[in-house]
């Protein structure tokens, strides 16, 4: 039986080859994007998001059963904020109601290796708390003091792995049967990074920041498969995840221990438990 999907930025990228692919598949795509799309919407504002959720939903006919937003910026300005966090968080919560009245709902979005860089955390905690004005604020200043470099685009995605790694597990999206992932790509080739890879300057730059010691830099169609898969009925029981998709920069960057940083936290919460339950 075809499922209905709606995927933002699906005009160009990883959004368009997501869309393409599950076409091909006779699936039924509702594009959200600025132009060339089924939906027409500006995710930069609350007004756009909410204008866009409400029309995807109508053309789905109420019932949603997966939504892929692959929309983002890179730019080192406010606007990325606006986009990357805001406009996938909100984007989300508004569709909630029609996702909760598919058989089986699914979510999976686009985040970032750059997610492991350097972030501002006044900026991403702002994000987190949903407080839109102050996160501009901050980036704004961000953008003042450096213009060619900043965490503005770190600090976003960042933000959005956490966020569904916060939202997973709660009512509104476990409890309701909804898995909640995303996918984090390392150096995707797309529209977006074509004029950065085009020269052995923006090349040797990209892979000292993002080494992918498989593949290289990867086609547009290595993230749309997973996700794909992440918002498929096959899919039961993963939520949460940020998946690393990037060729192994994940693995380089972070080496192969990335769990006894967190062996007390995690030992002292078994012993909260072990005390609630001897009563």
């Amino acid at each position: 039986m075809s499922r209905t999907y709606v995927i933002t930025g699906a005009a160009s990228g990883i959004g368009k080859v997501t869309a393409e692919i599950l076409r091909e598949r006779g699936e039924t795509v509702i594009g959200v994007d600025l132009k060339d799309v089924e939906v027409a919407g500006d995710l930069s504002n609350h007004e756009g998001r909410l204008a866009a959720a409400a029309e995807a939903a109508q053309l789905a006919g109420g019932t949603v059963d997966a939504v892929i937003p692959c929309a983002g910026l890179s730019v080192m300005k406010p606007v990325t904020v606006a986009v990357n966090f805001f406009g996938m968080a909100e984007f989300l919560e508004a569709l909630l109601p029609a996702l909760g009245r598919s058989e089986a709902p699914r979510v999976a979005l686009v985040s970032s290796m750059a997610s492991l860089q350097p972030v501002s955390t006044a900026l991403v905690d702002a994000m987190l708390a949903g407080d839109e004005e102050q996160a501009l604020s901050i980036a704004g200043s961000l953008a003042e003091a450096s213009p060619e470099s900043n965490p503005i685009y770190s600090s976003s995605k960042r933000a959005i792995s956490r966020w569904v790694r916060r939202e997973a597990p709660t009512e509104a999206w476990g409890g309701a049967g909804i898995p909640l992932n995303a996918v984090a790509p390392g150096t995707v080739v797309t529209p977006m990074t074509k004029d950065l890879l085009a020269s052995e300057r923006g090349r040797a730059m990209t892979d000292a920041y993002v080494p992918m010691p498989l593949n290289s830099h990867q086609g547009a169609e290595s993230i749309a498969h997973l996700l794909i898969w992440l918002t498929s009925v096959e899919n039961t029981h993963c939520t949460g995840q940020t998946v690393y998709c990037d060729g192994g920069a994940d693995t380089v960057l972070r080496g192969d221990d990335v769990w006894s940083w967190n062996d007390e936290a995690m030992a002292r919460k078994f012993r909260e438990i072990g005390a609630r339950l001897r009563g």
